[in-house]
């Protein structure tokens, strides 16, 4: 089925608070060398006491608002991206349907951890193809300092908080998605974890702190060889080469990682945008933010073609070759 999605506006918002790798030298053992050098990060963005994956979301669609001149009351679905949300219910979505009073619209959070972004273009793609909706309001909203064990130094020097807002329109002529790759790998879930309610996992005890807990190295290999192939498979959709890609913009896990996938699937490190430098691992708010420095910077330009890959715990991946079709601001 031929798309007739197109994305017609971004917004992005990061908390004012930062949290530097001197400020982590200070915290657990750990020092800016060794973190630079395993993982590219120099500081990440870190959410207030009283501020919550909904108060980011809502200034996320604010600046998509302000950017693009945009209107919302006929908005006919809102999706939230999430591993944090304020509760377990009512959801992220509907407290910003109520934030912004959008009439008539559906609202939902899901989870596909860092892989959230593309696996919401994925479902907002398919609402409006199939003619269920012609807007979908995809949002993305992490507060991960919330979750993150700071006596872990394994973890805690990775994570940062963020949020961002993608609008999707019915358009007949000029539709955003080329091609669309996804898939899952259930099996390899106990690499990447939170815990709720259950304790174990495949017949295997968890920590049950409720904190992020994570095998870096696994979740490392798998990514190194599942996601390269992904490309393949999405090129091979859209009939492009390599070099058609403008810009590979993969989720920004560990700048590390990004080289070694980037190598393993034969694209340039100079073609690819990223947020983990200055943002650390945002999980699904990742390459939105690197769409917005993009545009900030100059870089992404509007007739653009763009790889996009996210990845993350599940472990779940998700793909698109899309035309960056938006106006500068």
């Amino acid at each position: 089925m031929k798309s007739t999605a197109r994305i017609t506006a971004l917004g992005t918002y990061v908390p004012e608070k930062r949290l530097t790798n001197d400020d982590l030298e200070r915290i657990v053992d750990t020092n800016d060398e060794w973190i630079v050098q395993r993982t590219g990060m120099k500081e990440r963005r870190i959410a207030f006491e009283n501020e919550y994956s909904s108060h980011l979301a809502i200034k996320a669609v604010e600046s998509l608002i302000s950017d693009y001149n945009k209107k919302l009351n006929d908005v006919g679905c809102i999706i939230v991206s999430t591993t944090t949300p304020d509760y377990a219910f009512p959801s992220v979505a509907c407290q910003v349907q109520e934030y912004f009073d959008i009439p008539n619209t559906g609202a939902l959070d899901y989870n596909a951890t860092c892989a959230g972004f593309t696996y919401g273009l994925h479902m907002a793609n398919a609402f409006i193809t199939s003619g269920l909706h012609k807007k979908v309001l995809v949002i993305t909203a992490e507060t991960l300092s919330k979750v993150t064990d700071y006596t872990d130094r394994s973890t805690c020097v990775l994570f940062g908080d963020g949020a961002a807002a993608v609008l999707l329109e019915e358009d007949l002529h000029n539709s955003s998605f080329k091609a669309t790759h996804i898939g899952t790998n259930g099996k390899g879930g106990k690499h990447v974890y939170r815990t709720n309610l259950s304790t174990s996992m495949h017949g295997q005890p968890l920590e049950t702190s409720g904190k992020m807990v994570q095998n870096g190295r696994e979740v490392y290999r798998w990514a190194s060889r599942t996601i390269p192939l992904g490309i393949t498979e999405l090129l091979k959709e859209a009939r492009l080469e390599r070099n058609d890609i403008n810009w590979f913009v993969p989720h920004s896990a560990n700048l590390r990682m990004i080289e070694s996938i980037c190598g393993r699937a034969d694209i340039p490190v100079e073609k690819t945008l990223t947020s983990v430098e200055y943002f650390g691992n945002t999980s699904s708010v990742s390459i939105p933010l690197a769409l917005k420095l993009g545009v900030e910077q100059g870089k992404l330009l509007k007739g653009n073609t763009l790889l996009l890959y996210g990845f993350g715990g599940g472990l779940t991946h998700a793909g698109h070759i899309i035309k960056w079709d938006l106006d500068e601001v």
